[in-house]
């Protein structure tokens, strides 16, 4: 609970993401005790900090439902920058490996600033490799540090080269040690009330890196702690083959298995899902975290979005990890997702409110947030504020239309409130300071 008491004012439009889509011209918000308390017009200062929204397009915060922060300490590494997943995955491991708690934490804060600056307010985190003594908790500090929501999860790999899976043995881990430090950073960190910051998650790399018996042992755990599941499944062609030649079966037969299909599941990429499994997540509503920059840096294909959501598929959008995306700006990925479904089924297979609504109340839904992703009364406070002044916005007719003409950075964010980004710059830590440190460690990792 918070104090501050925000007045947004004379916003051009605002556009709620609503169930009537609603979308409000020359409109106010009120943000009051970390929540939206009131929406309008002309609405009473009452001892509000007043902001001047003319201009401007209001969005609710976007939501990112798959990174992998730690790699934003090696972008573009020469020798992965043109392979495909597998070979991609084999050139970065020995790099991985040799990095620890102050890699993991500072990475975190880099990635959670570019995803701030593009106007995120809620962010997942895959983080399934621990060298050196790094831990979850280390990407759950820099969260706190900046000021986004997070739902990290505790990710693992447990089968190594030596027992036929991909990543070298150093990297993995025991399977009951896993387990128990599931439970460690659950019980340490996990908060369940409404307009938590926090939210734990269980997730087992993939199945080409764990057994089947650490995916079926973490459905249970994380079931019996009341926590969501997250996995990748069905990234691209040799994701499949691993999964006919080793299980016998497809991916989506190999989830539902081993329990990894129901409300509390979402799975990373999908790109290759088939009508029978997509059939099967939309009857139990498992959501899927679509990536479309990093399944086109390594030519995964394109994932059948609008054969999903016609099929009633909660999907949400994720930037992925840096080393396969690159870039970490979700309102660059939700337009990339729009232009892959135009170019997939049509020019009117996607529009840009919808591409938007995936980044925003498509990815609350995914995460299993009923307190974000729209704006309404009651709703958090997480607030996107877009200039449509500048060049980028130039000559729209429709600010609404932000994915075809607009800013890919915002001017201002709230979480909970609390301003995170103002007049376009981050107002929590010194990002520059963070930046220098950054290059510094990667350098050594370089090196």
């Amino acid at each position: 609970m918070t104090d501050r008491h925000v007045l947004i004012r004379g916003a051009d439009l605002v556009l709620t993401m609503d169930d009537d889509g609603s979308e409000l011209a020359g409109a106010d918000l009120r943000l009051r005790d970390g929540v939206v308390a009131e929406i309008g017009q002309d609405l009473t200062p009452d001892g509000a900090e007043a902001l001047d929204a003319r201009g401007c397009l209001v969005t609710p915060g976007l939501v990112n439902t798959h990174h992998h922060l730690f790699q934003t300490m090696t972008r573009a590494v020469p020798g992965a920058q043109d392979a495909a997943l597998f070979g991609w995955l084999q050139t970065l491991y020995p790099i991985w490996s040799r990095m620890g708690p102050e890699h993991m934490r500072v990475s975190a804060l880099a990635g959670l600033a570019e995803l701030a600056l593009s106007g995120c307010t809620t962010s997942s985190d895959h983080l399934y490799l621990f060298p050196n003594g790094a831990r979850l908790d280390d990407t759950i500090e820099a969260a706190t540090e900046i000021g986004l929501r997070f739902h990290p999860t505790r990710g693992a790999m447990s089968i190594g080269e030596s027992a036929g899976g991909l990543p070298p043995d150093a990297l993995v881990e025991r399977e009951q040690d896993i387990l128990e430090d599931c439970l460690r950073v659950i019980d340490a960190h996990h908060d369940p009330a409404p307009g938590a910051m926090v939210r734990v998650g269980v997730a087992p790399c993939s199945p080409f890196s764990v057994s089947r018996e650490l995916m079926r042992d973490a459905a249970i755990l994380a079931r019996d702690k009341g926590v969501r599941l997250h996995t990748h499944l069905a990234e691209n062609d040799e994701d499949v083959a691993y999964s006919l030649e080793r299980f016998g079966c497809r991916p989506g037969q190999y989830a539902e298995d081993l329990g990894w299909t129901g409300p509390d599941v979402w799975h990373a990429h999908c790109v290759k899902l088939d009508p029978d499994e997509i059939d099967l997540f939309a009857r139990s509503l498992t959501g899927v975290a679509h990536c479309p920059c990093s399944n086109c840096r390594l030519a995964s294909g394109i994932a059948p979005v609008r054969a999903m959501r016609e099929a009633g598929v909660r999907v949400g959008l994720g930037v992925d990890g840096s080393a396969s995306s690159d870039l970490g700006n979700l309102v660059a990925e939700a337009r990339q997702a729009m232009l892959l479904q135009r170019v997939a089924s049509g020019p009117d297979a996607m529009s840009a409110r919808a591409a938007l609504r995936l980044a925003t109340r498509g990815g609350a839904e995914v995460l299993g947030r009923d307190d974000c992703g729209y704006l309404a009364r009651g709703m958090r406070a997480d607030i996107a504020i877009w200039d449509m002044r500048g060049v980028e916005a130039a000559g729209s007719w429709d600010p609404a239309a932000l994915l075809l003409a607009g800013p890919s950075r915002v001017r201002d964010l709230f979480v909970e409130g609390r301003r995170i980004v103002d007049d376009g710059r981050i107002a929590t830590l010194d990002l520059g300071a963070v930046l220098a440190r950054q290059r510094n460690l990667a350098r050594s990792l370089a090196g």
